[in-house]
């Protein structure tokens, strides 16, 4: 008996074996959500670009367009030749947070001053690049498209999510490291 257990066993072993077939996948990725992910995001930036567009039409001042795509004015600019921040420097600013349409989201006195060693710490990317434009004693208006802001996610407060920004900055100091 032991033996007639021993051989079926082996049998069913060996034939399991020989009858293995390859899976089918359970799901197939066809790329369309990534597609569709994609057009969304392409028609938000058109959106946004053309609002802004329409925003700066209405400014009597001269605005400028950024390499790291957003848009500034100044309203106070400092012609005496200085240098403009750097990697690793110091910088010690002001600044309050608009919505394109002129609504105060955050004021100076809510954010308060703000120290902050450039590119060395945390702070949106659009306001990351317009502090290197600046120079001390410089107030910059800056214009931000969603993606140079806070984009998709918001500040989970009063920034909701893909939401273009004006921010009205003051550089009080600069100082090299």
């Amino acid at each position: 008996m032991k033996k007639f257990l021993s051989y079926l066993l082996i049998v069913i072993l060996f034939s399991n074996c020989m009858q293995s077939e390859s899976r089918q996948p359970i799901s197939n990725n066809s790329g369309t959500f990534i597609d569709a992910s994609i057009h969304r995001n392409k028609q938000l930036n058109e959106i946004e670009y053309n609002e802004i567009k329409n925003l700066i039409q209405t400014f009597d001042k001269t605005v400028l367009s950024s390499n790291y795509g957003f848009w500034y004015y100044y309203n106070n600019k400092i012609e005496t030749a200085s240098i403009t921040p750097q990697f690793g420097d110091f910088v010690s600013f002001k600044y309050n947070i608009k919505s394109l349409n002129n609504e105060l989201i955050y004021s100076k006195e809510d954010l308060s001053i703000q120290n902050y060693y450039i590119d060395q710490q945390e702070l949106f990317s659009g306001l990351r690049e317009g502090l290197k434009l600046m120079k001390e004693g410089e107030v910059i208006t800056f214009i931000f498209p969603s993606q140079k802001a806070y984009g998709y996610y918001g500040d989970n407060k009063r920034i909701s999510q893909n939401m273009p920004l004006i921010c009205e900055v003051l550089l009080l100091k600069h100082r090299i490291n």
